[in-house]
């Protein structure tokens, strides 16, 4: 498998609507198994939110600013992609350090307070994965912590976290080929 990756320039504000086919390709010119990272204020509306849980819940996202990682993976159905999901917030946990970070599922707390979002969601021909990572958490309607206070760069956080997905991603492909069949 061949997955590639692109860091969008400057700042991208992330809305819920962004999480669709074709965003990641259009946005960076990348196609097929591929994701955008960026860096940008957040604010989604419960109309916009694919959790149906925190829909029914009347939940909305917040934060002053995030980084975003948008993942579109074809031919992927939705429990892959949730496997995918949980695979990318434990790179991430790696990537952050903390030994206080606490992974919950797809999301990561320091000591109650969450840093991160996340959701795996079908497309028809795949499966899309959007992980949030505060950088400031102003607004949020929960306690939050980011990579300001943790003292950490949004940016090399991100190519950190894309670049080890990818590897993993290709050693996992690679694994699948170099067996035989067992019976």
């Amino acid at each position: 498998m061949t997955f590639s990756w692109s860091i969008l320039d400057g700042r991208v504000p992330y809305s819920g609507l962004e999480l669709r086919s074709g965003w990641v390709g259009e946005n960076t010119g990348l196609s097929g198994d591929a994701a955008a990272g960026f860096v940008g204020p957040c604010l989604v509306p419960t109309e916009h939110l694919v959790d149906l849980d925190d829909v029914r819940a009347g939940h909305t996202i917040v934060a002053a600013s995030m980084a975003h990682v948008i993942a579109e993976h074809p031919a992927c159905p939705l429990a892959l992609g949730v496997a995918r999901q949980r695979l990318l917030v434990c790179i991430l946990e790696e990537v952050v350090g903390l030994r206080r970070l606490r992974r919950d599922g797809d999301d990561l707390y320091l000591e109650g307070r969450k840093l991160t979002v996340s959701i795996a969601a079908p497309y028809p021909a795949g499966s899309l994965i959007h992980l949030g990572i505060n950088v400031d958490p102003t607004g949020a309607p929960v306690p939050a912590v980011g990579l300001e206070e943790l003292k950490l760069d949004a940016a090399s956080v991100l190519g950190e976290l894309l670049q080890r997905y990818a590897r993993e991603l290709a050693t996992m492909a690679h694994a699948e080929t170099k067996v035989k069949t067992v019976r």
